[in-house]
């Protein structure tokens, strides 16, 4: 068995080295924990061994099955001894370690247990993908896990599991389109275009009142987190028995939840926002927000030196609709 020797062990309602190795039995039963492991010799170091032998050792009722799923769902991470300033992902469970590497995995029953929202493809362009992202579906992962982000949904369903970068990002509580690079030349590419605001992006909310009472298109400049910010809301339609209005949204900026809180500040705040609106606990709508098109002269295309213009839009079964629940 290859040797290891543990830098930190950190348990939930625990507070120093002892009192973890007094839990050790009981990491099964605990809601999260976090092992770093530094390799010390060069005997059978694949990474799932070094790993089984460090479980073994904090007597943790952890099985191999269990090691291995959440080393799928992203929550091992290797720091390579020869260039400590590459952390990265490990899920090659074979993966041959060297002296001096670190593994830091990242155990949480409750985050490694969340059902995967589904996905669905709206265009394969190859250098990069096209999807629509339901509710819940994550833009970014944690240390504890990515098994419920775009990036990796996109790469595990796509042909050849192809490499897949987030050049922008939607909430978790916002659906609609996004954009997963598949190499880093086109990443570079198109992030860049978002970071210059060189396309147009389209959103559909919906929200309590009756905005077509309001100018129309209304344009509201309130500042975001005290940095300018601009949106154009135009009213689409006024559903009277519910008192809510679907309304189509412009951005020329991009301030976190920018949407949201131009919304709230003239009084109609987006149906099921719990954190700008007037949602609570009891609130059983999911955040009405939808990034409903796209429309760009394609990054990656220039590179060649082609033009190629495109647009991308939802269809009007996945945009926000009135419906009894709402």
């Amino acid at each position: 068995m290859s040797k290891v020797t543990r830098a930190t062990s950190s348990i939930e309602k625990s507070t120093s080295p002892d009192k973890a190795s007094k839990h050790a039995s009981n990491h099964s039963e605990i809601a999260h924990f976090e092992w770093h492991i530094t390799v010390k010799d060069n005997d059978d170091n694949k990474a799932l061994s070094v790993l089984e032998t460090y479980c073994q050792s904090q007597q943790a009722l952890l099985s191999k099955a269990t090691l291995k799923q959440a080393i799928s769902k992203g929550a091992l991470w290797l720091t390579p001894a020869k260039n400590r300033k590459q952390t990265q992902r490990l899920r090659r469970v074979k993966k041959q370690l060297c002296v001096g590497d670190e593994l830091h995995f990242y155990y949480h029953r409750e985050v490694l247990a969340t059902p995967v929202p589904q996905a669905k493809l709206i265009a394969d362009c190859i250098d990069y993908s096209v999807w629509y992202k339901p509710y819940g579906m994550l833009s970014q992962g944690s240390k504890w896990s990515d098994h419920c982000t775009i990036a990796r949904f996109a790469q595990q369903n796509l042909p050849n599991e192809r490499p897949a970068f987030i050049v922008h990002r939607l909430d978790r509580a916002a659906t609609g389109l996004i954009l997963v690079a598949h190499s880093k030349k086109a990443a570079r590419a198109l992030s860049n275009m978002f970071e210059h605001h060189q396309l147009e992006k389209h959103y559909q909310i919906i929200v309590h009142g009756d905005h077509s009472i309001r100018p129309q298109p209304e344009v509201i400049e309130s500042a975001v987190d005290g940095k300018s910010a601009r949106s154009t809301f135009t009213c689409l339609a006024y559903d009277q028995p519910s008192n809510r209005s679907l309304i189509q949204v412009k951005i020329d900026s991009g301030r976190k939840h920018q949407i949201r809180i131009h919304a709230a500040s003239i009084g109609f705040p987006v149906v099921g926002d719990r954190l700008h609106g007037i949602a609570d606990e009891q609130e059983q709508c999911d955040l009405q927000l939808c990034a409903v098109s796209l429309g760009f002269d394609c990054p990656v295309a220039a590179l060649s030196g082609e033009q190629l213009t495109q647009y991308f839009e939802l269809p009007e079964t996945l945009k926000p609709q009135f419906s009894p629940r709402l």
